[in-house]
């Protein structure tokens, strides 16, 4: 099935480096982070949805304490989003609501659209894994095409260097954004420690940065500690949305009904 001549040519424009917008003077450098693989623990879930600070909760669907989790996280005003499962080159497994290479259009948009759908409140979506669908042009465009029917963002979460999913979402003029560093890849606290400190770095040279933890004991008890100290070291920590606006001149991401709404149905609860 051939893509549109159209998109192919966007995604040529999309992909090309570019310079990102500079923050206002008086903007400080500002931090979001995203926490993906929320669900399945409670613990660590309630301590990151109760944290005074804006973290950025993404949600796998149909997991046993996602509903619950999302909407005391979005009564402690926190971001909501899908982590949305996408096939690995490794064959790691998936679970429910997992985006496959052998999947047609159809069965790839109402996978999603479900998937969304379970999430109470939510407003973006990531890949959760993905490091071979996102490469894939054609799934892409079935992905992207089904998001941008709704006033969601989505942030290419990179666990492939060679990820085309944000341009992609770029061609169909979805709000997107790019992860800078993973936290917590290996699970010591010396090590959350290098890429936190990193991550404040890039925000220092960039303006803004994005930095991706998982509900790990290490990640949370190192956030629950140093996340208070960001204000005195003259570093702003926002959600997604907030640095999307820094990004953006503090424009809205969408206008009034210019989007249907995501209309929450949670009859499914597939255990883990």
């Amino acid at each position: 099935m051939k893509l549109r001549t159209t998109l192919l040519g966007v995604m040529l424009l999309a992909l090309s480096p570019f310079v990102a917008a500079q923050p206002a003077e008086h903007q400080p450098p500002t931090i979001a982070i995203i926490i993906d693989d929320m669900g399945h623990n409670l613990h660590e879930g309630e301590r990151l949805a109760r944290m005074e600070q804006p973290l950025t909760l993404a949600f796998l669907p149909f997991r046993r304490h996602t509903v619950p989790l999302a909407k005391l996280a979005h009564k402690k005003q926190k971001e909501i989003m899908l982590h949305a499962p996408m096939a690995n080159t490794r064959n790691f497994g998936l679970g429910p609501g997992g985006l496959t290479p052998d999947m047609d259009e159809g069965t790839m948009a109402t996978t999603l659209r479900r998937s969304l759908q379970s999430i109470p409140h939510v407003v973006g979506v990531n890949n959760h894994m993905g490091s071979l669908l996102t490469q894939q042009l054609q799934p892409m465009d079935w992905v992207m095409k089904e998001l941008n029917k709704y006033p969601v963002y989505f942030v290419d979460s990179r666990t492939i260097a060679n990820s085309i999913a944000g341009g992609v979402a770029d061609a169909y003029k979805i709000p997107s954004l790019t992860r800078d560093v993973f936290l917590d890849h290996e699970q010591t606290e010396e090590f959350v420690d290098q890429q936190f400190k990193e991550l404040i770095k890039t925000a220092k040279e960039k303006g803004t940065a994005i930095g991706i933890g998982h509900p790990h004991k290490v990640t949370v008890d190192y956030l629950e500690k140093h996340l208070p100290e960001l204000d005195e070291q003259g570093i702003a920590i926002a959600t997604i949305s907030g640095v999307w606006a820094v990004r953006n001149g503090n424009r809205e991401m969408f206008a009034e009904g210019e989007k249907q709404p995501v209309v929450l149905s949670v009859a499914r609860s597939d255990k883990d």
